[in-house]
């Protein structure tokens, strides 16, 4: 299933979003439930470009008419009966807010409207195509609601009708299966086929409404391709049995082709022109003006009437400020097409013939837009003007004035432009080195000094015996605690011993300076007198023997 949250993000416009959340917004003030309904829905299921909304709310429609003209809407027209309104929104956004309700019918042609909840309202509408519903309450935003299985005629692209009577009871039905079979090239479904063909050998047409009969004429001036709807209704007989002087004989068909022109261009340019009001010019540009008369009379949208009677006004409004002072040079000029009326803006530029004015619409369509190609984007990015800077678009906007302007020509000039909007260089990094770890030098064993032993006190010197060396790859073994020598042990090993017996004295005269008690007075040591070494050498080889 489709994704509606995302459809409704992002197959809107930005003006149909906003005005849908506006009337969601004024509803939920008023404690209503609303739905997006009827073509819209379809339109986004199929992928089909989204023209216009129709919104349902549960509640009287009518009272939210002051609150959505305070919100920036225009009233167009009201149909009591069915409590509905007909609005338009900044942006060319169209837009019926009905309320849910039910419709039956004691004679074909005359319904009777009761209340109801969404699901009802559903059941009472034309084709299943059309008989869906979007939520766009907060807990169920974007949820569809589809009792019919619309969605399934949507992909096989057939119109199916909700009731077996739907071509009876309002012949209106039979001009829209029409008009949407010309717009989408869709065909019904066999059934549907057999009661269209019915409805129409027995002239259900001729119980057509007034009402009925003048929102279809309408329907068809809002079409994107008017004058095929007009033909396909005129090989259908319709326009015979509602509007028969109206036919494509009457019809500019090169004027709606140049206009179409103009408008695609202009959309290029970011600007979305409604083009009703100018397709209601050449749809009736051959019709007498009675017939023109009594053709605007018919539209159940008095607002539409206006905006087709002021648009010749305001394109020479808009004309004579395109010659004028606000249009002196290129930026004024671009400006000024870009604020003004984008239905004025269409239709002069399909009507307006005089030179100064199609060398302006020249270079706005073709001349204008390549100055974007200049703005030095390299140069912004090495002066560190980049897209998340506050105030980018603002910045790029006003430079690409300044070049159509011709004011920026040179490098050296681009570059003093953007001086103030560079943002001051970064600091350099700081690398934080870590000190080496500095090797803390082992601490000396603490020597304490061995006090003299007094002379009353003899110590007898000790000898230690020096173990064989033992090959590199055994552990040495643990040293054994030394036996202390006779007293008439020859001289000669207490020379060699000598480097161990200091290593073992110091523990031993330790132990006997503790031992010993503390003279009173400290005496001095006799030196020992050193005897000579020649004697040990015999004797050490005795040892080396031994071994």
């Amino acid at each position: 299933m489709a994704d509606y949250n995302y459809l409704l993000q992002n197959r809107l416009s930005q003006a149909q979003l906003k005005a849908l959340h506006l009337v969601r917004d004024v509803a939920r003030a008023k404690a209503m439930t609303v739905f997006l309904t009827g073509g819209a829905v379809r339109d986004l299921t199929s992928g089909s470009a989204v023209r216009d909304l129709d919104l349902s709310v549960q509640g009287n429609a009518l009272k939210l008419h002051k609150d959505l003209e305070k919100a920036g809407a225009t009233l167009t027209g009201e149909h009591e009966p069915s409590q509905t309104l007909f609005l338009k929104f900044p942006g060319g956004v169209r837009m019926e807010v009905t309320a849910a309700r039910t419709e039956t019918y004691p004679k074909p042609s005359k319904p009777v409207y009761k209340p109801a909840g969404i699901k009802e309202d559903l059941y009472r509408r034309d084709f299943t195509a059309n008989a869906m519903a979007l939520s766009l309450n907060d807990g169920s935003y974007g949820l569809l609601i589809d009792p019919m299985n619309g969605v399934a005629d949507i992909e096989s692209r057939q119109l199916r009708l909700v009731s077996n009577f739907g071509f009876i009871e309002d012949p209106a039905r039979l001009l829209r299966a029409t008009r949407f079979m010309a717009r989408m090239g869709w065909s019904l479904d066999e059934k549907t086929q057999t009661r269209f063909d019915n409805a129409k050998s027995e002239d259900c047409i001729d119980a057509l409404s007034s009402y009925s009969r003048g929102y279809e004429l309408e329907e068809i001036i809002h079409e994107d391709d008017p004058l095929r709807v007009l033909r396909e209704f005129e090989a259908a007989g319709w326009m015979k049995k509602i509007f028969p002087a109206w036919t494509h004989a009457k019809v500019n068909a090169r004027g709606l082709e140049e206009l179409y022109n103009v408008m695609a261009q202009l959309q290029v340019q970011g600007i979305y022109p409604d083009v009703s009001a100018a397709n209601f010019e050449l749809m009736t540009a051959k019709l007498s003006p009675k017939d023109i008369s009594t053709l605007k009379r018919s539209f159940p949208r008095h607002g539409f009437v206006k905006e087709i009677d002021a648009l010749e006004k305001e394109t020479k409004e808009f004309s004579k400020r395109l010659l004028g002072k606000e249009a002196a040079t290129p930026s004024l000029t671009w400006k000024l097409f870009n604020s003004s009326n984008p239905d004025a803006v269409l239709w002069l530029g399909y009507t307006g013939k005089v030179a100064a004015i199609q060398n302006k619409y020249k270079n706005f369509f073709n001349v204008w837009p390549l100055v974007r190609q200049k703005v030095p984007y390299v140069m912004m990015t090495e002066m560190r003007i980049t897209p998340d800077l506050p105030r980018y678009g603002e910045l790029l906007e006003t430079m690409f004035f300044e070049l159509m302007d011709g004011k920026l020509q040179t490098p050296e000039e681009m570059k003093a432009f953007l001086e103030p909007y560079s943002p001051p260089a970064p600091p350099p990094p700081v690398h934080i080195r870590r000190p080496r770890a500095v090797k803390k030098a082992e601490p000396k064993p603490r020597t304490r000094k061995v006090k003299p032993v007094p002379e009353a006190v003899a110590v007898e010197p000790v000898a230690i015996e020096v173990a064989p060396a033992k090959a590199e790859h055994t552990k040495p073994e643990a040293k054994k605690p030394v036996a202390a020598a006779k007293p008439a042990a020859k001289p000669a090993a207490k020379k060699a011993a000598k480097p161990a017996a200091k290593k073992a004295a110091k523990p031993a005269a330790k132990k006997a300076s503790k031992s010993a008690p503390k003279p009173k007075s400290k005496p001095k040591a006799k030196p020992v007198a050193k005897k000579p070494a020649k004697p040990a050498k015999k004797a050490s080889k005795p040892a080396k023997k031994k071994r």
